[in-house]
């Protein structure tokens, strides 16, 4: 049995890319030498620049996805409704509170960006779930992002829950086992 903890992920084979393969990831500009010039500007995971990103070295520094520039603040400021989130990046919201942890002297800003985007959109989203019974939805869907997508999908849950409820076909309502369990304790207690 191999006592290393660690094993290399090899690169891709052809074409394909290996997401986690440190060779695919810096092949695109280190193909010459080993090294990384300084000041060499690529795209990689985040999770890479997050482990390269310390407090106290800083092996590199990192660039705002255009989403969450000065330009694009201003527009969710404005009417975040009207926005495709879905074609900006299917993970605004999780995508940006994971910015957050690059130190930025827009941070605050990015931060309120994106909590005043989804509780703008929240209501809209919500109120769009528990309207559209028995409806076409995709064209509403396709502009969300995964979260206000997972969010969309539990008010449907809930309202088609509610509506089978309210025809009486729902399974029969059953007691809470906290009840059932207070009301065995209320009988011994008074057998005692």
């Amino acid at each position: 049995m191999d006592s290393q903890s660690y094993k290399p992920v090899p690169p891709g084979i052809g074409m394909e890319e290996n997401m986690f393969s440190l060779d695919d990831i810096l092949l695109e500009k280190s193909s010459e030498t080993r090294d990384i010039p300084e000041g060499t500007k690529m795209e990689m995971p985040l999770w890479l620049a997050k482990g390269l990103y310390e407090r106290k070295r800083r092996v590199l520094s990192m660039e705002l996805p255009k989403v969450y520039r000065e330009g694009w603040r201003t527009v969710f400021g404005a009417d975040p409704i009207v926005v495709d989130l879905h074609k900006m990046g299917p993970y605004y919201y999780g995508l940006g509170s994971q910015m957050l942890h690059f130190d930025s002297p827009e941070n605050p800003e990015i931060a309120n960006t994106i909590l005043q985007t989804f509780i703008c959109r929240f209501r809209r989203t919500m109120d769009s779930s528990q309207n559209a019974y028995n409806e076409d939805t995709s064209a509403l869907v396709e502009r969300l992002d995964c979260l206000e997508r997972s969010l969309f999908k539990a008010g449907q849950s809930g309202l088609n829950s509610f509506q089978l409820w309210e025809k009486g076909r729902s399974s029969h309502l059953t007691a809470s086992s906290l009840v059932i369990n207070y009301r065995k304790r209320k009988i011994t207690d008074l057998q005692a």
